[in-house]
């Protein structure tokens, strides 16, 4: 079989060699280091969005969560001011003589004097 090259040539044992294998070691252990800077940052930089992407996600949730109490609110701020409305107007007709003594006649039966009241079944009759 033939020899690779490296196993052919015989390593010289000279100070260049030295220098050499020292700066490849330093070069490798260079190249280490940065590897693991870039490991670590790309570490913390998932870790960061990773954090953000969270709060996002609680935040959105958050919002329709405020959203839909806000659309609640509004609904029932609309019911009462509709409310507070024919309140109103009905303290103005309450302020009127005439639809008290209306609403007396009708509810409670108060009758003017001289006058008769017959109460009549709101049913049909029967025949």
């Amino acid at each position: 079989m033939a020899k690779t090259q490296s196993e052919s040539v015989a390593r010289l044992d000279s100070t260049y060699m030295k220098h050499y294998d020292a700066y490849m070691e330093r070069h490798q252990k260079k190249k280490k280091r940065l590897v693991r800077r870039l490991v670590m940052f790309a570490l913390l930089v998932m870790i960061v969005a990773g954090s953000m992407v969270v709060y996002h996600v609680n935040q959105q949730s958050l919002y329709a969560e405020k959203h839909q109490k806000y659309e609640e609110l509004q609904q029932e701020m609309s019911t009462l001011e509709k409310e507070q409305k024919d309140l109103n107007e009905e303290i103005k007709l309450l302020n009127d003589e005439e639809y008290v003594l209306q609403i007396a006649r009708t509810n409670y039966f108060y009758s003017k004097e001289g006058e008769i009241i017959f109460k009549m079944p709101n049913e049909d009759p029967s025949y």
